[in-house]
């Protein structure tokens, strides 16, 4: 995408926070749109790694973030038109150092199969992000070295950042309280 365009009077207009439905803009095969100036990638599952790859050899080579989002309750956010909403999304922040750019990577997880390829082998940085995603949201990556809990004890049921997450309750003990 590209930069963001000054106006008549010197001020930068950046455009609606998410630009969704507009003209096809693509890249390496995928819908592109805009967030906030920061241009906005959404591969399929089965694109994902091909376009990380593409993007690392054109200088994208770190990965500052890797995050789950569960979208139940929202699941008529602005996407391209080509794009079908899942419940669950894997996004990633990646930049490109040398030349100052900024990309983000939005792949769609359906909720009846939340498995997408883990990013380790190309960004080993990445390996504490996957295993937390898995943990709080219980998106799995396959060929992940360790996917296991990061966060939680390993007996703990369930994925507590889940829309549709039971809110419990620990009891607190208070130093000094009398009981």
């Amino acid at each position: 995408m590209s930069d963001d365009a000054a106006n008549d009077d010197g001020s930068v207009d950046d455009g609606p926070t998410e630009e969704a439905g507009g003209p096809n803009v693509e890249l390496h095969g995928c819908p592109v749109t805009s967030s906030h100036g920061q241009e906005v990638i959404h591969p399929s599952r089965e694109q994902y790694l091909d376009v990380a790859k593409a993007l690392a050899d054109e200088g994208y080579t770190l990965a500052i973030d890797l995050c789950g989002v569960d979208y139940l309750l929202h699941m008529g956010r602005p996407l391209p038109a080509d794009v079908v909403p899942e419940r669950f999304e894997v996004v990633v922040q990646l930049l490109d150092i040398g030349n100052r750019r900024r990309t983000r990577l939005r792949v769609q997880v359906p909720e009846n199969d939340p498995v997408v390829d883990s990013m380790f082998d190309l960004h080993p940085g990445t390996e504490a992000h996957e295993r937390e995603t898995y943990d709080m949201f219980g998106i799995s990556f396959d060929g992940h070295p360790d996917l296991t809990r990061i966060l939680m004890p390993e007996d703990w049921e369930g994925h507590p950042l889940r829309k549709d997450y039971d809110i419990g309750s620990i009891p607190v003990q208070f130093k000094g309280a009398n009981v």
